[in-house]
């Protein structure tokens, strides 16, 4: 297997799976570095970026990213909600800064998981939630099953979260973007081989590397003409040559969102 999804947890939550993290270990050594979210990119504002959120632990503590696409709905990366509960997630609004008290923070009512989904290289990584409280930022608008045209190689994407900026660096506490070319999907399968499932992923990146997502940046957007067009899910490694950011296809999965949405 090629390198893991893009989430981190708190050292509580990797102490639990520690069984897990040294197999995965042991297929990809460097899959399992410290938190490692946008490479490469620049600081902004959740001003510029309303309907970002963060996805946190009960404590605030932020391990993966969202976009609110109704005031009451996020859409997020599948991997980032498997072993979580209601209970357990917030969603926080409004935040730029990691350390920050402002914004909104709201429990999780529900939590969708795409129910094809049994691991980020297998596809089907998407997941819905569900808000307890509203959040009054301007939302997302996302791409419908039929913009397909939007994925064609070359075309400038953009991509934020929180994190590192560089692999294996020190986390950056303020929210951060960058943008990326679509890679095309012969050129993604070379690099990713079988795991590389075109129905359901897209990959973005330069071929000589250095701007990337990472670890941390999971379930966060990747947006195409300021539209949702995917959600940030795996890679080998952070910013690699010839190893592209994985996403998630969201026009094979819109008509789903948009059930988890409306009901």
């Amino acid at each position: 297997m090629f390198g893991l999804n893009r989430a981190i947890k708190t050292a509580a939550a990797l102490v639990a799976t520690a069984a897990a993290a040294a197999t995965a270990l042991i297929a990809a050594p460097t899959a399992l570095a410290a938190p490692q979210p946008i490479v490469g990119g620049t600081t902004t504002t959740t001003t510029a970026y309303p309907f970002m959120m963060q996805i946190t632990d009960a404590s605030q503590n932020q391990f993966c990213g969202g976009t609110l696409v109704s005031p009451t709905k996020v859409v997020t990366a599948a991997h980032c909600m498997v072993g979580e509960s209601t209970g357990s997630v917030r969603v926080v609004g409004g935040r730029t800064y990691l350390n920050g008290t402002n914004g909104t923070v709201s429990r999780v009512s529900r939590i969708w998981i795409n129910p094809g989904y049994t691991d980020a290289t297998n596809g089907d990584d998407v997941a819905v939630l569900t808000l307890s409280t509203s959040m009054p930022y301007t939302t997302a608008s996302y791409v419908s099953s039929a913009q397909t045209g939007v994925y064609a190689a070359g075309t400038t994407a953009r991509v934020v979260g929180w994190g590192t900026t560089s692999e294996n660096g020190s986390s950056s506490n303020q929210l951060r973007t960058a943008t990326v070319p679509v890679v095309s999907d012969s050129s993604c399968r070379t690099s990713y081989g079988s795991d590389f499932v075109q129905t359901d992923m897209v990959c973005a990146g330069y071929t000589s590397g250095g701007v990337d997502t990472c670890q941390g940046d999971s379930g966060g957007p990747l947006l195409i003409g300021g539209v949702l067009a995917g959600i940030t899910s795996w890679g080998e490694g952070c910013a690699r040559a010839g190893y592209p950011g994985v996403y998630t296809r969201l026009t094979t999965f819109s008509n789903l969102v948009t059930a988890q949405v409306n009901a």
